[in-house]
């Protein structure tokens, strides 16, 4: 469940950066994600008898607005900012830092102790990323859609940090469609205060290949979104948060295969691109598994269950 979820968030780097090739703009794409899986969600709550778990009273507001916002808007947006100016690949390995800043923060906002390792995984990320921009050379990547990358990443931890508040108080499934509720409102407002300047026409076109736009966002929605969400919930129930996040690095190398073959060379990464890819992942694993004493049993429990779940 973990690779085929993986695998689909994977294609979605490459479907949306079509998308967003053919004139829909990151914070159109971010938006129709949320507001499409947002409804698909409700549509499978209610078919499976689940409507009274939809409930929400005024204290669970504020974890669902910073949930969503964060973790369901503002990382998928600066993800797609980050692939329309950068490989697909490349973009996710900027992205994939975010569990090292989630050990840092362990570390030293929690004072949890820690394995030596963080610091090698740490090292290890530092040297790849370092690969991967080429820092000996002319620096070729978009300044932009490296800090749309990085920005990304420490958005990414702060839902994964804020998720394991939210399964600890309500199941998995409300959770997960309240907070792309509150990314569809988010979207709905950044749309009404700054419309993008392209409009929404590209949706009813079709890509250079053929393909309509339409369909393409459906994918983005129901296999992009909805059904990677629930294969890794239900990977959860037989696998620890720390297995998953690890088998789950193969969404990067995926990404980068599927960008490469299907768009091109400008998809293509070099050797020292690959090699650093490959660093950044180890490093990754090595502060995934880095964390020494569990916390409590109820906050123990509800991380199994948030901490692994990218949002590629």
């Amino acid at each position: 469940m973990v690779v085929v979820s993986g695998t689909l968030f994977a294609v979605n780097g490459t479907v949306s950066k079509v998308v967003l090739r053919a004139g829909i703009e990151p914070p159109q794409l971010a938006f129709l994600r949320a507001a499409g899986a947002l409804l698909g969600l409700l549509a499978i709550t209610l078919l499976l008898g689940r409507g009274r778990r939809l409930a929400v009273t005024r204290h669970d507001l504020p974890l669902l607005a910073g949930y969503g916002l964060a973790g369901f808007f503002l990382v998928p947006m600066l993800y797609f900012i980050s692939i329309s100016r950068l490989p697909v690949g490349i973009g996710l390995l900027f992205e994939y830092t975010a569990p090292l800043f989630v050990a840092l923060w362990v570390r030293f906002g929690q004072r949890q102790p820690v394995r030596p390792r963080l610091w090698g995984g740490l090292a290890l990320s530092l040297v790849g990323l370092a690969c991967v921009a080429e820092v000996w050379g002319e620096l070729s990547l978009d300044g932009l859609g490296v800090l749309a990358g990085l920005c990304a990443a420490v958005l990414l931890a702060a839902y994964y940090l804020l998720g394991a508040h939210g399964v600890a108080r309500r199941d998995t499934l409300s959770l997960t469609t309240w907070a792309f509720g509150a990314a569809a409102v988010a979207g709905l407002l950044t749309q009404a205060v700054a419309p993008t300047r392209g409009g929404w026409a590209p949706l009813a076109e079709t890509t250079s290949g053929g393909v309509p736009v339409a369909l393409l966002l459906g994918y983005v929605v129901v296999l992009g979104s909805i059904a990677p969400y629930l294969l890794l919930a239900a990977a959860l129930r037989h696998l620890p948060a720390t297995s998953v996040g690890i088998i789950g690095m193969v969404e990067p190398v995926i990404a980068s295969a599927v960008a490469w073959i299907t768009l091109g060379g400008s998809e293509a990464l070099n050797t020292a691109q690959l090699s650093g890819g490959a660093l950044v992942l180890a490093g990754v694993a090595l502060a995934e598994t880095a964390r020494v004493a569990p916390p409590p049993p109820k906050q123990a429990a509800a991380e199994e269950k948030a901490v692994a779940v990218p949002t590629g």
